[in-house]
């Protein structure tokens, strides 16, 4: 047989997906923490000055007072600022977003490389010889049973063969490689057609 397992469409736009959300976790931590925050932090700083010079000046008591409310929206408006009040973002906070970001970017960058690697591996068939993603070379007569308990869910089934005495298992992931499952049928066929030959005639 002849079959060239690939890596399937579904397979990469589950990876790319991933990668989306790794990498726009990253950016929405690092903007905060580089752009959005460090610019409410600066809002805050004139706020809790114009908060205290009217508390001083008696026209409010806390910086909760209509007065200092009204008085910030004056200023937000002139200075083209949102008008809700902001709030104060320390150094800590800053770290507590640039760090996360700083990871998921990472985070992003090397799950990107292991998806570009791994477009370079396959699971081969050729005539009675399978090639599994990590190079594995397996002959078909020597698979003696098969596993499928997580085919139906996840796609993947497992070879079980001997050679030279020892047990090994081949992994046949055909979510992963699309084409896996030709093999995993000739597979089967070849066990059920070595059982038939050496049971007894009826």
């Amino acid at each position: 047989m002849q079959v060239h397992a690939k890596i399937s469409k579904e397979w990469r736009r589950r990876m790319t997906f991933m990668f989306i959300m790794l990498f726009a976790s990253g950016i929405w931590f690092l903007s905060d923490g580089y752009l959005v925050w460090p610019a409410e932090e600066k809002r805050y700083v004139a706020f809790k000055e114009l908060a205290d010079a009217t508390i001083a000046a008696g026209e409010a008591k806390t910086e909760k007072d209509p007065a200092v409310i009204m008085a910030w929206g004056k200023k937000a408006d002139a200075e083209g600022w949102k008008s809700k009040v902001p709030k104060h973002r320390s150094a800590g906070d800053l770290t507590g977003q640039r760090v996360p970001g700083f990871v998921f970017m990472v985070a992003a960058i090397t799950f990107a490389l292991w998806v570009v690697w791994n477009h370079r591996l396959s699971i081969r068939a050729e005539d009675d010889w399978i090639t599994g993603a990590s190079g594995q070379r397996v002959n078909l007569d020597w698979i003696t049973e098969t596993d499928r308990r997580k085919w139906d869910t996840k796609g993947i089934a497992y070879a079980i063969y001997e050679e030279n005495g020892k047990r090994g298992r081949l992994t046949l992931d055909d979510h992963k490689f699309l084409g896996c499952e030709a093999i995993l049928l000739e597979a089967e066929r070849r066990i059920k057609a070595r059982s038939e030959a050496a049971s007894p005639a009826a």
